[in-house]
């Protein structure tokens, strides 16, 4: 995976510096194309296409826009507001938290959301702008916590969408239109504008501009530029066919070797955590992936334990392996079990399978690892957030992993993931080399949690995990 230039970091470093200097209340404006390297426009012109949405009239603009043989522009805006006519509200907006979870959230760009981060810390108003309709960039500006959001409006009647825009659409050459919105909405100039190299206007219209592009040759005047490299599309390229082949057959070879010694020794816990420390190890080397680890010695110094991950990418698991070595069990969804190779090794490894449904289902399968940690000396790994996250933002934290904590009487031990989704981002089925930061966290102390404070338990660790993941460099 292409790293950020010396250059790139440099910017970086200057732009939080001048965020921790602003004071409480500047306002920040981040328009869609410096925040996501993909078109919300073309995400949901895809998904109504997928979906058999589409009139025919728009196919052929659609199809060229989806396919990449044109960009945004006014009647790609029109075309996709039109297609909404006659429908409620509440229905194109839950389409719009849906294509981002499936779709978008691996078009944000992590510098960006970083930095989007360090200004709501700093107390600052963040604005999220672009020419995409309000109802489907919404579900973008709660993700990103934006206090306000200017985009092109659509006209509602009666709670229900007719299908045309109210107002200019906000897309023009040099972001014209965008900047003359945000000036109207905000009253004045803002102290910071993240925006796209050719949205000049929109960059011109804050104190202190930074262009975000994913390559080389756009002229953006004399505003500094922050260059973030794409993360690529689903489609992997031959490289990352070969660095996922390569890892796929260590995790069989380690399969393999650690069944063959288990059977020799008649133990399966050998065969478990050979399997977890050769594959671990040289499936992700294979792949190209490198881990750092800061506080390693807490993966160690409290077990039997429960630890808990942030979880975004299919590659935590193969990094967990790596980290724990062995001595662990874990909790999965239910859907988990059929997945090939991964559902049979998690079985093997005495995973319990969790309904997320059946709350009686899932006290029941949880029982057995409780079980283990109490009683057999077992550690326990699981993602309080129950699924994988489709942006970098943390999700809400279940609260088994801290009911198994208190029952069983060990400590909680954070594993904070950094660069996962990098490496495999959610719906991608191949990997990419790069490298993956991990903290892991001093252990929790348990002993004084109680049913009653478990709720302010949770809340606490969470956001040791939000401090972590916003606040690193």
């Amino acid at each position: 995976m292409t790293t950020a230039s010396s250059e790139d970091v440099d910017v970086l470093d200057a732009r939080r510096a001048a965020i921790r200097a602003a004071p409480a209340g500047s306002v920040v404006v981040v328009d869609e194309t410096a925040l996501l390297e993909r078109s919300v426009v073309a995400a949901h012109a895809g998904e109504a296409l997928r979906a058999g949405r589409t009139a025919w009239r728009a196919l052929p603009g659609d199809v060229a826009l989806v396919a990449g043989a044109a960009g945004d522009d006014e009647a790609a805006v029109r075309r996709l507001v039109a297609g909404w006519a006659g429908e409620d509200g509440t229905t194109v907006a839950r389409r719009g938290r849906e294509v981002l979870r499936d779709d978008l959230g691996a078009a944000v760009r992590p510098p960006v959301w970083s930095l989007v981060a360090a200004h709501r810390r700093a107390g600052h108003r963040v604005v999220l702008t672009g020419h995409a309709p309000r109802p489907v960039l919404e579900a973008v500006a709660d993700e990103i916590g934006a206090d306000d959001l200017v985009a092109t409006e659509v006209e509602v009647r009666d709670g229900v969408l007719t299908g045309e825009v109210a107002g200019p659409v906000l897309l023009d050459g040099r972001g014209e239109a965008k900047a003359a919105a945000v000036a109207a909405a905000l009253g004045g100039a803002p102290a910071f504008v993240y925006a796209g190299p050719c949205h000049g206007a929109l960059l011109a219209a804050g104190g202190q501009p930074l262009a975000v592009t994913s390559g080389s040759g756009h002229e953006c005047g004399d505003h500094p530029v922050l260059t973030v490299p794409t993360r690529g599309g689903a489609l992997a390229d031959v490289v990352d066919v070969g660095r996922t082949a390569a890892f796929y057959g260590a995790l069989l070879g380690a399969a393999s070797t650690a069944a063959t010694v288990g059977l020799a020794r008649r133990s399966r816990r050998q065969m478990v955590d050979l399997t977890c420390s050769v594959a671990g190890d040289l499936g992700l080397a294979l792949a190209g992936i490198d881990v750092e680890v800061r506080g390693a010695e807490h993966l160690w110094s409290s077990r039997p334990c429960v630890f808990v991950f942030n979880h975004q990418s299919k590659v935590d698991v193969p990094l967990l392996m790596k980290l724990l070595r062995g001595g662990f069990t874990g909790v999965a969804k239910a859907e988990a079990a059929s997945i090939p190779l991964w559902g049979a090794m998690f079985k093997l490894a005495g995973v319990a399978f969790v309904d997320r449904g059946n709350t009686r289902q899932a006290k029941e399968a949880l029982e057995p690892a409780v079980r283990k940690l109490r009683d057999e000396g077992w550690s326990l790994a699981i993602a309080p957030e129950g699924t994988r996250s489709p942006t970098p933002r943390l999700g809400r934290f279940k609260k088994g992993a801290f009911h198994i904590a208190l029952q069983a009487g060990v400590p909680m031990v954070p594993i904070v993931i950094h660069d996962a989704g990098e490496v495999m981002w959610r719906g991608h089925q191949t990997l990419r080399g790069g490298t993956v930061h991990v903290d892991v966290l001093p252990p929790i102390d348990t002993s004084t949690w109680s049913a009653d404070t478990l709720d302010q338990h949770v809340a606490d660790v969470r956001e040791q995990f939000v401090a972590v993941l916003e606040g690193a460099p």
